[in-house]
Formats: C-alpha cells, sequence, structure tokens
C-alpha cells in the first residue's frame, strides 16, 4: 500500500500520527510540506478526496491566513488553493494519504480508518 503523510514535525498531533503509522508498521513516505508543498492539482485531489473545500483545509488561526485577508468570502476556490501553495502553512496537517483514502489526522487515530 502507498502511504504519504504530509508532515510538520513541529506540529503535535502530525507527530502523533506519524507515531501511529510506525505503530503498525505502515511503510509511508513523509513529505515535509512547509518544504515541499503539493502542487495544484495534488491540492485539489487531496481536497477532492477528502470532501473539503479549501476553505475548510485552511488554518484559520495562522497569523498569515489574517495578513492576506483569507476570510473574504469573495475569493474563489481557486484563490485559496493558490494561498495554500504560496503559504503552505496555511494547510490543515497532518493529512495522510493510502490506496484506501485521505484523512486529516485530527485526531490522530483517524488514521486508522484508512490502513
Amino acid at each position: 500500500m502507498t502511504t504519504k503523510i504530509y508532515h510538520n514535525a513541529r506540529c503535535s498531533k502530525s507527530r502523533a500520527t506519524l507515531a501511529i503509522l510506525e505503530q503498525n508498521n505502515a511503510q509511508f513516505e513523509i513529505i515535509n510540506y512547509l518544504e515541499t508543498p503539493p502542487n495544484e492539482a495534488e491540492l485539489a485531489s487531496l481536497l477532492s478526496n477528502l470532501g473539503l473545500s479549501a476553505r475548510e483545509l485552511m488554518r484559520t488561526g495562522e497569523a498569515e491566513y489574517k495578513m492576506q485577508n483569507l476570510s473574504d468570502p469573495s475569493l474563489s476556490e481557486q484563490a485559496l488553493i493558490q494561498a495554500m501553495i504560496a503559504t503552505p502553512i496555511l494547510i490543515e496537517r497532518p493529512i495522510v494519504k493510502t490506496d484506501k483514502g485521505v484523512v486529516i489526522g485530527r485526531p490522530p487515530e483517524s488514521v486508522l480508518t484508512i490502513l
């Protein structure tokens, strides 16, 4: 099974999700999405598989969210996706993708549903 975790080592939920993957002997690829953000197609695919809009995947408490005025309801889905690509700290984390589906590791145990 192909497994990817979009990971931020500074995030406790991301570290806990990674630990669950390790405890379950999952073979996985770690993508430090702050250094290597998903491209537009990857992010659109993740959103589709999660069943979320771009706004629903955004970390609205981040300073960058406020600085870029991303709460503006007139912003298009495309504009929000571009904002997340340009400023990946805005992407909710961790995201785990397997052949069985995609989940956000909040709570970390949610990853068990796709292992």
